[in-house]
């Protein structure tokens, strides 16, 4: 069974700020994305594309030198995509005490070689978390397609 979970820890750089001495948003999106495509791939076997990301809120600040956990795990599958819940948190690494800074669902695509969809293991949600998130993920994947489907009525 292929994996359903990715975690990455490391320390907020002085690179990763923004002219408020923030990490950049810009910075928390590519972390968020990079952790996507290693749950997205390491589910599926396959390349895989972002589609989209819903719900993205950014609640406190990540600062420069605190660790930052970036969880990727599989919420929804349907034929060729994975919804992905990442959580993002932060802390100071002497004491691991982690708060959240933001979550969100990213949703991927699988691909084959010639870069068409290609079917991806089926997630089955088995704890009271996972049917959450899962609801969560559909929402969101909801939410997502009305939105879009607005631009294209205008």
């Amino acid at each position: 069974m292929p994996s359903s979970k990715v975690v990455f820890r490391f320390l907020a750089e002085p690179t990763d700020v923004n002219f408020g001495g923030k990490v950049h948003g810009g910075a928390v999106m590519k972390w968020i994305d990079q952790a996507g495509y290693a749950c997205a791939a390491g589910w599926s076997g396959h390349y895989c594309v972002t589609v989209s990301v819903a719900g993205v809120k950014f609640r406190r600040p990540i600062l420069v030198g605190q660790i930052v956990e970036v969880e990727a795990k599989i919420a929804h599958t349907g034929r060729s995509s994975m919804q992905i819940f990442i959580q993002v948190r932060c802390g100071d690494p002497k004491t691991q005490n982690m708060v959240e800074t933001n979550h969100c669902v990213i949703s991927f695509i699988a691909m084959d070689e010639t870069g068409y969809p290609i079917e991806v293991p089926s997630f089955k949600a088995v704890t009271e978390e996972d049917i959450k998130l899962e609801n969560y993920a559909i929402k969101m994947k909801e939410i997502a397609i009305e939105t879009e489907n607005l631009l294209h009525t205008v």
